[in-house]
């Protein structure tokens, strides 16, 4: 496969969610970010239409893309204006120089207050924060929004006597009455900047051990904030599955001793009663987020009888051999559905089809995981990052899967 095809493959394979894209060349510097509804239909948008002259020049210089999915537009909105900022790629000179693009200002006041402007000033006066631009106004409003639920801030232009209306429904922290301090106050001004410089993930890691301090001093009124706080920021978070994706992860490579991360993560799941109507889920993650455009459903063909095995056989090579017939990328990490068993007739299948995947299984009872280099199973610590990661992706496919029967089988009473 050369180097187009490669590429082009890769496009193909993207997820169908939000998110920002980053083009590199050939030296792996960042030439152009953008920012996208849908991920792959706007990557791809770059290789099937008429292009203008610079856009062209542009992709004529790809060699790699990179994606980050995000769980709303207006998020990727705010990562991609902060991604700009730090690598100012070549092709951004649009968002670079556009005065018109509307910015966040932090003004430099007692208790600062957070807007949104058209213009950012330059007077030496003036000595406000801004962040930004943004390419649309409505997405970036959706965002302070969503920001001000979970953190509360100040947004008038003078300090009231008494309290307003946002104060009494808990969007402002109230420095008018005296509500909150100005270091306290200051503090929230430095976690909404984390936020609009892209660094969610940096927070959430910051309230998290806050509420351990917080529950620790058996102060639970302020560790159930915290938690608060932390959920609501799942939506804002690069991962927005949860704070730590990337933990999980890097958890989930160093315990299974995987070469690489597993970024794209398949999971295969068998459903049938008695044998009759038998079918195979297959769901689709990246970067720990469901990526609902490559889920698959395969109706058990080669299969009668109890044989789950044999189902996994057929699905895994349903799969991938398509995969390899259409030159398209394999996940880092397929997951399946069940014991060691279910793990060997996997690999066995694999391993005719001259494919080499990484591969893992979680039994349902106690949730040992299994893998083909460890003679024993792994137990994860309750609670922990990968088995988190694990338990979702597995119950996903459970789930995908329980949905399909579910349809054959009312097919098959009614006849439709």
């Amino acid at each position: 496969m050369n180097k187009a095809e490669k590429l082009k493959a890769e496009v193909a394979a993207l997820p169908d969610s939000p998110g920002v894209y980053l083009m590199k060349d050939s030296c792996g510097k960042i030439i152009y970010i953008g920012k996208a509804k849908s991920l792959k239909k706007r990557v791809q948008s770059y290789f099937s239409r008429q292009l203008d002259s610079k856009t062209q020049a542009m992709v004529a210089r790809i060699a790699e893309i990179t994606v980050i999915p995000t769980p709303s537009e207006a998020q990727a909105q705010i990562l991609e204006a902060s991604l700009i900022k730090d690598n100012q790629p070549q092709y951004n000179f649009d968002l670079k120089d556009d005065k018109s693009f509307p910015w966040v200002r932090i003004s430099d006041e007692r208790f600062p207050v957070v807007s949104i402007c058209r213009r950012k000033k330059i007077e030496d006066k003036d000595k406000a924060r801004y962040f930004g631009p943004y390419t649309n106004a409505k997405l970036l409003h959706q965002a302070i929004k969503l920001i001000r639920r979970i953190l509360g801030f100040r947004s008038c232009g003078k300090m009231p006597g008494r309290i307003c209306l946002f104060g009494r429904i808990n969007l402002c922290p109230a420095p008018c009455i005296g509500k909150i301090s100005r270091e306290d106050y200051f503090d929230i001004i430095e976690d909404i900047v984390l936020i609009l410089e892209g660094k969610s993930e940096s927070l959430i890691r910051k309230l998290s051990a806050q509420m351990a301090e917080k529950s620790k001093q058996r102060d639970f009124e302020g560790a159930a904030r915290r938690r608060d706080q932390i959920n609501a920021l799942g939506s804002l978070s690069v991962t927005g599955v949860s704070a730590g994706s990337n933990v999980e992860l890097e958890e989930l490579r160093s315990r299974l001793g995987l070469s690489k991360l597993p970024l794209r993560i398949e999971a295969i799941d068998i459903s049938n009663i008695f044998g009759k109507e038998a079918t195979g889920s297959l769901v689709n993650f990246y970067r720990g987020l469901p990526d609902k455009d490559n889920y698959r459903r395969f109706r058990i063909k080669g299969v009668s009888g109890i044989d789950d095995y044999g189902m996994v056989k057929e699905v895994v090579r349903r799969r991938y051999s398509r995969l390899f017939q259409e030159n398209l990328p394999f996940p880092d990490l397929v997951i399946i559905d069940g014991g060691k068993g279910h793990l060997l007739a996997a690999a066995e299948e694999l391993k005719a089809l001259g494919i080499d995947i990484a591969l893992a299984s979680i039994a349902k009872e106690k949730e040992n995981i299994y893998v083909l280099n460890k003679p024993r199973p792994l137990r994860f610590k309750e609670g922990s990052p990968a088995l988190n990661l694990f338990r979702r992706i597995r119950d996903e496919a459970h789930r995908f899967a329980i949905s399909y029967h579910r349809v054959l089988r009312r097919k098959k009473l009614i006849g439709r």
